[in-house]
C-alpha cells in the first residue's frame, strides 16, 4: 500500500491479510485496567492479538519512540501476553518481550 494512508486503513488490510493466510487473530480485543484490585472505567484495546498471544501494534508514525515502548510493555502487562510486535511499515518494527 505504501505510506501515508492513516492507522485504520493499514488495520483493515492487515486484517484481510491475516484472514486470507488462516491466521488466527482478534482485533481491538478489550482488556481491563485493574489498579488495586479494582477493575478501572477506562479498557485498553489491542490493535490484534494473534494466536492469542502475540499482540500487534500499529502506528502510523515516523519513528517509534520511548512513549511508544512504554505503552506497548503496559499493554503486555494488561494483557498478560509476552510479545509485542509494532509495525510501522515493512522495513521498521519493533519486537519486545516480557
Amino acid at each position: 500500500m505504501g505510506s501515508g494512508f492513516s492507522e485504520i486503513v493499514y488495520k483493515d488490510a492487515l486484517q484481510l491479510e491475516l484472514k486470507s493466510k488462516g491466521i488466527p487473530f482478534q482485533r481491538e480485543k478489550q482488556y481491563a485496567v485493574v489498579y488495586k484490585g479494582q477493575a478501572l472505567n477506562h479498557k485498553f484495546y489491542a490493535d490484534f492479538v494473534i494466536y492469542n498471544k502475540i499482540i500487534l501494534e500499529m502506528k502510523s508514525v515516523e519513528a517509534i519512540n520511548d512513549k511508544h515502548v512504554a505503552q506497548c510493555i503496559n499493554y503486555l502487562k494488561v494483557s498478560r501476553c509476552r510479545l509485542a510486535n509494532f509495525h510501522k511499515n515493512l522495513l521498521d518494527h519493533r519486537r519486545i518481550v516480557l
